[in-house]
């Protein structure tokens, strides 16, 4: 599986439309971008597209939006992800609505707890 590779300008728009909260971490995740809050990631980036993880509700409204879709690898797409029409890059302001909704409803969820390092035999 080829894992698409962000330009400069999608790394950009990504953290343009990301909300100005300290409680926002960006990490490198396999080449690409991924957004937090406590430990849970509420955006990524996969090559040029951007996905959220949404309440149920928000995730029906987006789906019916067009241009949005499944997010990650078309083999394995991100389960309780979609992503943002490629269309709203002329629409910052949409997409960090959309992004603002993402973080919210993520966190609300407990934060992750970080899994203990493995011992090497």
């Amino acid at each position: 599986m080829q894992i698409p590779r962000p330009s400069q300008q999608d790394k950009d728009f990504f953290t343009s439309v990301l909300p100005a909260d300290p409680e926002v971490e960006v990490k490198p995740m396999f080449g690409n971008l991924g957004a937090f809050v406590h430990g849970n990631m509420f955006a990524g980036l996969y090559g040029p597209a951007i996905g959220v993880k949404l309440s149920d509700a928000d995730m029906q409204e987006l789906a019916g939006i067009e241009g949005s879709g499944p997010y990650g690898p078309d083999e394995r797409p991100m389960g309780g992800y979609l992503s943002l029409p490629a269309a709203w890059r002329a629409k910052p302001d949409l997409a960090a609505s959309w992004i603002a909704r993402a973080l919210t409803h993520v966190a609300s969820m407990p934060p992750k707890v970080s899994k203990p390092a493995r011992k090497k035999a």
